[in-house]
This record gives structure tokens, sequence and C-alpha cells, in this order.
């Protein structure tokens, strides 16, 4: 089913600053390259616990601890690759019917 609102994001790391910030822009630009309406917020994984976004995407040290955080949960080794991130995004997002 489509949503009706934007998709909310979460990019996130230990401390919530550094990579989780760099993953942002990252998936900012996925999306962008997906024509997916987004709101992408970086945050570390204690204050993660608390949110229910749409999607999660982190380091699998990270992620592997919020499975049941979001419906879509993506883990990345490269956080500057959105080529990569795009390709695993539109996968995940057409599974559920979330692609325009």
């Amino acid at each position: 089913m489509a949503l009706d609102r934007p998709l909310e994001v979460l990019t996130v790391c230990g401390v919530g600053m550094g990579s989780s910030l760099m993953l942002k822009m990252t998936a900012e630009e996925a999306l962008r390259g997906l024509g997916v309406d987004a709101t992408v917020e970086c945050t570390d994984v204690s204050t993660a616990r608390g949110r229910r976004p749409d999607v999660v995407i982190g380091q699998e040290m990270h992620t592997s601890e919020l499975t049941d955080l979001a419906p879509v949960v993506v883990a990345v080794s490269d956080f500057l690759d959105s080529a990569a991130l795009r390709t695993t995004l539109s996968a995940e997002l057409a599974a559920r019917g979330w692609l325009p």
C-alpha cells in the first residue's frame, strides 16, 4: 500500500553524529533518485529505539539491534555508496508498495 505521507527514515550510528550524518546525505540522494518523498533524520542507537520510523539504515553492528524497530531495516557497509543504497531501498520499498 502506498504511503500518503513522506517516508520516515532514520540513519543510525553509535553516537548519532559522524557516520549517521554522512549516511543521511547518502540516503537523501538515494531516495531522491527513486523519486521517494522522505524525511531523513540521523540519530544514535539509543534514541532510535524510542522511534517508530518506516526505514532504519545503518551499519550491521547497529541495525542488528534494531530489526523490530521498522518495517525496513537496511545494513550498509559503505556510507557514501548511494547507488548501492538506492538498489537495496528500491527492492525493499517496492516489496511494500512504497515506490511512487
